[in-house]
């Protein structure tokens, strides 16, 4: 389950959380219906935006597009309203396709096991599977999978053209251009053509944000590794990524704003309001006001003079496969939605997505000084009485 939008239950609220809760099942249940068990991995954070994009939309959203599903371990074997449909179908296709292209990208960098020939051949099959599979789904929704196809072809050859001086923008030109489609395919689903503009634009600026922040976040680790990063090899500074980065959720609030929504509450929670922490969480800054208390006490971790805490053991991470494997394991139980747990790539403690808080589980305007014509509520009204 990865992506860069992953909100707190806190800020949601019980209504919001539960339709999230209802998006995020739905995609991995439309994985599972279409394409088996193993398919589910691929389930992200990111992709359940085109479920929920497309239900805002709809004449059949506020939760009317929804089938009650059976238990699952991930749930603590409780049933669950999910969303079904084309917008989850869609969902699915995009997810399988653009995880196919990570997996093969995985293979082409020989990472952890993938180095291991029969383990890379087998990793391709997986891919090339997906990659018809999602063809299939998307042409059943009417979503010609190519645009992301072509663009993730593209992708492997700009790469390996740029160096310092070409425009960062030049690299993320092709994840752009498929989440516009993505995102433009949604109004087609809810019958809301003239929607496809904005929201092809609102998608185009997403597709930046997710590549800036993914090389963001992965810049040391790459360092370390000699992995490629788009920062490193174009020379781009962290001060310029973080400009394009805030121009990029200011952009999507901007188009958003031209879009016709039936129920758009959790689709401008999700862009509007938790994109701005996806940025901050990225370049390592507060995202409330409660992390970043301006007094210390004397010699408290972190105070001047006080002793520098030493950093904790550095743990290996795991090969795509070997990861693989453990969240199977862990989808046997409900940790992944309401514990905490140990992320089957990284290792690093994580919070369930039911739960996840990112250390400031508190509304906007109670304690951000976010208000405002630019701040995050700036020309909304979502209900938080900015």
């Amino acid at each position: 389950m990865f992506g860069i939008v992953r909100p707190c239950r806190h800020r949601l609220g019980e209504k919001l959380t539960a339709q999230w809760i209802a998006h995020l099942c739905g995609l991995c249940l439309a994985l599972r219906g279409d394409h088996g068990q193993l398919a589910r991995i691929v389930t992200n954070y990111d992709g359940l935006l085109i479920s929920v994009l497309t239900e805002a939309q709809s004449d059949s959203g506020g939760g009317r597009g929804r089938r009650t599903a059976g238990p699952c371990p991930l749930r603590g074997m409780r049933t669950a309203s999910v969303a079904h449909g084309e917008g989850a179908r869609l969902a699915a296709a995009v997810s399988l396709v653009l995880a196919s292209a990570k997996v093969r990208d995985h293979v082409a960098d020989g990472d952890g096991v993938l180095a291991r020939r029969p383990v890379a051949l087998a990793a391709r099959r997986v891919a090339a599977s997906w990659d018809r599979a999602g063809a299939r789904t998307g042409s059943d929704v009417g979503f010609d999978t190519a645009v992301l196809a072509d663009a993730v072809d593209r992708q492997t050859g700009i790469e390996s053209l740029a160096g310092p001086g070409t425009p960062i923008l030049t690299v993320t030109e092709p994840t752009e251009t498929a989440t516009a489609a993505a995102f433009a395919h949604t109004a087609v689903l809810a019958g809301r053509p003239h929607n496809a503009g904005p929201l092809a634009e609102a998608g185009r600026l997403f597709g930046r944000l997710a590549h800036l922040l993914d090389a963001v976040e992965d810049r040391e680790a790459d360092a370390a590794s000699g992995a490629w990063n788009p920062l490193t090899a174009t020379g781009t500074s962290l001060t310029e990524a973080r400009r394009l980065a805030d121009d990029a959720v200011h952009g999507i609030r901007l188009a958003l704003r031209e879009v016709e929504f039936t129920d758009g509450g959790l689709a401008h929670r999700l862009l509007v309001h938790e994109l701005p922490d996806s940025v901050r969480r990225a370049f390592g800054t507060p995202s409330c006001a409660h992390g970043s208390h301006p007094y210390a006490p004397p010699h408290a971790p972190g105070a001047p003079g006080a002793p520098t805490p030493p950093e904790p053991p550095r743990r290996e991470r795991r090969g795509l496969l070997a990861g693989c494997a453990v969240w199977l394991g862990l989808a046997c139980t409900c940790r992944l939605c309401c514990g905490t747990y140990e992320d089957p790539w990284t290792r690093e403690r994580k919070e369930g997505c039911a739960g996840n808080c990112d250390g400031s589980c508190c509304e906007c305007c109670e304690c951000c000084n976010c208000c405002g014509e630019d701040g995050c509520c700036g020309g909304c009204d979502c209900g938080c009485n900015c």
